[in-house]
């Protein structure tokens, strides 16, 4: 099994998806293991200190001006996981809760937070066990970190709470550790407050969002080529030096996908003829680039963000390498929040063009000889109609998820918190996004690899004709009378999830941007 070494500079979004989605094994470096073993003989000096320190030897946020005796500070660090062990709501996917701690770990083990090494070896054995605590949607503002959701994996470092066991069974926590041999942790000075005060979970869904949308962003300009093919444009705007004085690199890359999927087509280029005269395709056709560019470059953004993010050790207050201990404000989801919020826009945007051209297939005005909505015979037939409806059902709501939640602020802790950034709400609905976005292209991949089988006569580029065939064999239907359609879309949807879409183009053009 694939092991990922935590060492004190951070790590990676592969490393990311390999433990939240693979469940690799996860081991601590000896440099971490002696980072950790460094800062925490700063926080126990500070302790013993008749001065007060936050985090160490007060409360927290509102209350943080009380001085907490040192007979009351275990108690303290309990009391704080627990009562902010307070979300609501359904349960937060397992990828996500697994993502969220291996992060929260990422950053213990940098040597800034002062844990003691144990508690970061029980963070470790609790993911290689395969025990996910519960944590429920609602809890988190985005700022001093995804506070609820943490506090509800802490809590099953505790062994309280409920988790979910590698059988994938809720049982208490407690009984989960036990059965794997894992030693309820004992919480000491800052300990309980160094394993809340994270961005993890924005940041761990950010970068399964970056993943999956990736693929998605490929198959889009692959749809799209599909779709052009069926409706007999012109190749001829996917020419590099139309894109080379307009040099925004994802447009580029949108472009010679397209290209690429459109070579040795028989179906482009009839601009002329009386079938089909006309001047230009329309812009869902025509600017097929520029707007999924625009959203390449959106994640190309959102990805150096998140590189600065996984190199950070974001906990208030931390130790320095000086051995002082500072309060500060890193906790704050803003630079996570905003780009989770510009990645919905971008993908709801995708959505909305890949619709249009969806429609324009199906429209017999425009569709250039097809026929109405792909109907086998039309009128007893009533062909994708309703599919297109189901799009336009996920487009519509991609736009609602696309108002972005980082321009909301809702005070808390007494105005303490007076500003925060909504953070893990922009993720959880880009999650959301993200799956409705797979739909829409499943759509366009079936009303595209239809209307082609339609245009008899004309032969599709070969690698058009490799989607086809693999799609036909995933299970995606071709023209015929109407059927039960949801299966259909069910498999198309699945054809693009799963990635089986791009693989059978690459097939036939090499690797794709």
């Amino acid at each position: 099994m694939h092991t990922v070494v935590v060492g004190t500079s951070g790590t990676t979004a592969e490393d990311v998806i390999a433990v939240a989605r693979g469940n690799a094994r996860v081991e601590l470096s000896a440099e971490a293991l002696a980072a950790l073993g460094r800062a925490r003989e700063i926080v126990d000096a500070l302790a013993a200190k008749p001065e007060p320190v936050y985090g160490v030897s007060t409360g927290f946020g509102a209350l943080a001006s009380r001085h907490i005796s040192p007979e009351l500070r275990a108690q303290l660090q309990r009391n704080i996981v627990r009562s902010h062990a307070a979300g609501m709501g359904p349960r937060v996917e397992r990828e996500v809760v697994r993502a969220l701690m291996f992060l929260r770990l990422k950053t213990v083990a940098s040597g800034h937070t002062g844990v003691r090494p144990s508690v970061a070896q029980t963070m470790a054995d609790v993911l290689n066990a395969g025990i996910t605590p519960v944590v429920h949607e609602y809890g988190s503002l985005g700022c001093s970190g995804d506070l609820a959701p943490l506090s509800h994996c802490a809590l099953a470092l505790m062994g309280e709470g409920d988790a979910e066991g590698p059988d994938g069974t809720v049982r208490p926590a407690g009984e989960l550790l036990a059965e794997h041999g894992i030693e309820p942790v004992e919480l000491r000075e800052k300990e309980g407050l160094a394993l809340l005060n994270g961005t993890d979970g924005m940041l761990g869904m950010l970068i399964m969002a970056l993943a999956d949308l990736g693929k998605l962003y490929t198959s889009a300009d692959i749809t799209a080529a599909l779709t052009l093919e069926a409706l007999l444009g012109t190749e001829k705007v996917l020419q590099p030096e139309l894109h080379a004085i307009r040099p925004h690199p994802g447009q580029g890359a949108s472009a010679a996908n397209m290209a690429a999927v459109l070579k040795g087509s028989g179906l482009t280029g009839h601009f002329q003829e009386e079938s089909a005269p006309r001047v230009q395709d329309a812009y869902s056709v025509r600017c097929a680039p520029q707007v999924a560019g625009a959203g390449r470059d959106t994640m190309a953004h959102a990805a150096l963000v998140a590189s600065r993010e996984l190199a950070a050790a974001v906990d208030n207050p931390v130790v320095l390498p000086d051995g002082r201990v500072e309060s500060n404000g890193n906790f704050h989801g803003a630079p996570v929040a905003y780009v989770l919020d510009f990645l919905a826009i971008a993908a709801a945007d995708l959505g909305s063009i890949a619709e249009r051209r969806t429609d324009r297939l199906l429209d017999k005005n425009r569709s250039h000889g097809l026929p109405p909505f792909l109907a086998d015979d039309a009128g007893v037939d009533s062909g994708l109609m309703i599919a297109q409806y189901t799009q336009a059902a996920l487009v519509s709501e991609m736009k609602r998820l696309a108002v972005p939640a980082s321009a909301d602020s809702i005070p808390s802790s007494a105005m303490q918190e007076d500003h925060v950034s909504m953070g893990w709400s922009a993720a959880r609905k880009l999650r959301t996004a993200v799956d409705n976005l797979t739909r829409i292209i499943a759509i366009e991949l079936y009303a595209a690899t239809r209307a082609i089988e339609l245009r008899h006569g004309l032969t599709a580029a070969p690698a058009s004709r490799a989607a086809i065939e693999a799609a036909r064999a995933a299970g995606v239907e071709g023209p015929g009378p109407d059927r039960f359609l949801a299966p259909d879309l069910a498999a198309a949807d699945e054809f693009i999830r799963t990635g089986a879409l791009v693989a059978a183009v690459e097939g036939v053009t090499g690797p794709l941007a």
